[in-house]
């Protein structure tokens, strides 16, 4: 596979998501990507309904772009291959907890003796430092510690989950990005590296309001429902065929457009941030009438033309049938192995002018590639026979 990571060999000794993610995004820019799972089972993401053929719709995603080897990390010879994987490898990216690391004998210490300049991604849920640093944790558990579940929701009620677990998301994506940090220092100074990522800490970091603004107020950011703290107007607003858009006057210049395609001169005179926070119900509530007296589509046209920022709130549907999605690659079809059909899937993000990512090729099946990747290591066939049969592998 070409791109800017071509050469480059991963090993992802992770499961479920924020790991996964790293190393498939890794994969797509052109990086040789060896997925390690336990043989029977492997990944656990690979049971999450809906199934189809048995395995995980989504694993179509976490999975794509990897060859599976099946080894089996309780094993006491276990630590032996991963060894020898990794003599071979340039980045390994791993989400078990850091004691679990060190009982299965493959920690940053016990690899980086097989290669000298090892790169270790290790996402684990606290850190490898600090009080927390054994407790286990998932997305879920990240949000909440990190404030963003404190903040989601509408004022008179309960904390809420945002729609999808964005801790393994953001979290993943930043991983993948501290692998290409860390193999650059690598590279200038020929020495291991060991990036080390809380699950809670990249949401955390995105969040850049939550703490400075409590260093400024002495307060925290609690749940708004749909309204922006610093901005107005900032909402979702539901138009008169049913359909809910998103709404936000982020600058001066949009505000000035927005009140523009109103057609209503007098909001014009709430010319500040700081006045339309003042006047936040009289602002919403009157953003809320004109797109109420509009459909969707000949509102986004209004929009449209007075260079309005907006967007609609869509569905999977929407998305997949949508030209802009289709035009720009944001989802491909790509081929099910199982049926002999296509499905569709999110492609890759971002275009760039040097390169192209690439969905290369769809997720393997579990141990699909154990024999050939061992092979290329140097066992013979005969050995690999001999570690399945005392279950190593």
């Amino acid at each position: 596979m070409s791109g800017p990571l071509s050469g480059v060999r991963v090993l992802d000794l992770s499961t479920v998501l924020a790991g996964p993610l790293a190393s498939s995004l890794l994969g797509e820019f052109g990086a040789e990507v060896i997925k390690v799972e336990q043989p029977g089972t492997g990944d656990p993401a690979r049971g999450y309904p809906p199934l189809a053929d048995g395995v995980s719709a989504a694993w179509s995603v976490v999975g794509r772009n990897k060859s599976s080897v099946t080894v089996d990390l309780h094993h006491p010879d276990a630590a032996a291959l991963v060894g020898r994987l990794a003599a071979t490898t340039d980045v390994v990216v791993t989400n078990f907890r850091p004691a679990t690391l060190k009982r299965f004998s493959i920690d940053f210490e016990d690899l980086v003796l097989h290669r000298p300049d090892l790169v270790m991604v290790h996402v684990s849920a606290f850190g490898r430092t600090g009080p927390y640093a054994d407790r286990p944790g998932f997305a879920r558990v990240a949000e909440a510690f990190a404030g963003l579940t404190h903040r989601t929701g509408f004022p008179d009620g309960p904390p809420v989950f945002s729609g999808y677990p964005v801790a393994d998301g953001v979290t993943g994506i930043y991983a993948a990005f501290a692998a290409t940090l860390a193999l650059r220092q690598r590279d200038l100074t020929g020495e291991p590296q060991l990036a080390d990522i809380g699950l809670y800490e990249p949401l955390l970091r995105m969040m850049e309001d939550f703490i400075a603004d409590y260093g400024a107020t002495g307060e925290s950011q609690g749940r708004r429902g749909n309204e922006n703290p610093h901005i107005s107007p900032n909402n979702l607003y539901r138009t008169r065929d049913g359909r809910w858009l998103a709404l936000p006057a982020s600058t001066e210049q949009m505000w000035r457009r927005l009140v523009g395609a109103m057609g209503e001169p007098d909001l014009a005179a709430h010319d500040s941030m700081t006045s339309r926070i003042e006047h936040r119900a009289e602002i919403e509530g009157r953003v809320a009438s004109f797109v109420a007296a509009r459909d969707l589509a000949s509102l986004t046209e209004v929009l449209d033309r007075a260079g309005v920022a907006h967007g609609p709130v869509n569905t999977a549907a929407d998305i997949c049938a949508d030209p802009h999605v289709r035009a720009r690659g944001s989802v491909v079809e790509v081929p099910d192995d199982g049926s002999g059909r296509t499905r569709p899937v999110q492609g890759s993000a971002g275009r760039f002018s040097g390169f192209e990512q690439t969905v290369g090729h769809t997720a393997p099946r579990l141990g699909e590639h154990t024999f050939a990747v061992l092979r290329g290591l140097g066992l013979a066939p005969a050995a690999i026979d001999e570690l399945a049969a005392r279950g190593v592998i």
